[in-house]
């Protein structure tokens, strides 16, 4: 019988290439990457908030979010320093349930969160199912390196947008420039065409 190495695994399966954006490579880890230090939150004191151009502001506090109703689901997710990761699992309120009778009169987002960070999006990339404030990820709560308690998640453009430890959305007229945008990131993110600088 042939020595068995413990050391080896097998050869990974094959990655679809047409789930991983140009330029970026396909990541097994979940890298840390953060602006600041990781902000510690008290459950207790914790509000997600909505205003800015809305018919009426709105706010949650962790047990009112955690009451509204939460989706399970699996995406991919794109970092614009060029990792991929693919079927990541997570739990939370879709931005359409938050903003569900309050109506917008903007067309954009600026995202604020604990830690100073902020960041810009079009209100129509967080609707129509297309992003989500998360709590859980792999079934388990978020941990505070990954944006716990609660983080943005909007899996379609680059992660960055994806804001830790998110507190509030304010809905905008005009595209205000968050953290990494007024650093020369590109307004919008979009990693199917490489939008990772203003000149892109």
């Amino acid at each position: 019988m042939p020595p068995i190495s413990r050391g080896f695994r097998g050869r990974r399966p094959p990655v679809d290439p047409t789930r991983v954006p140009p330029g970026q490579y396909v990541e097994r880890d979940f890298p840390v990457l953060s602006a600041g230090p990781t902000p510690r939150v008290d459950l207790d004191r914790w509000q997600l908030s909505i205003d800015g151009a809305i018919d009426r502001a709105a706010s949650w506090s962790w047990e009112q979010f955690r009451a509204l109703p939460q989706e399970t689901f699996t995406v991919d997710i794109h970092c614009v320093t060029k990792w991929t990761k693919l079927d990541t699992t997570w739990t939370g309120v879709a931005v359409d349930t938050l903003l569900a009778g309050l109506s917008p009169g903007g067309a954009f987002v600026s995202v604020w969160c604990d830690g100073g960070y902020t960041t810009n999006l079009p209100l129509a990339d967080l609707t129509d199912g297309r992003a989500w404030v998360v709590h859980e990820y792999d079934g388990a709560p978020l941990p505070p390196e990954h944006g716990g308690p609660a983080r943005l998640l909007v899996p379609h453009l680059y992660f960055w947008k994806s804001a830790k430890w998110v507190r509030g959305l304010t809905i905008t007229v005009a595209d205000e420039p968050g953290f990494w945008e007024r650093g020369g990131y590109h307004r919008r993110g979009d990693p199917w065409r490489e939008e990772r600088y203003w000149s892109d």
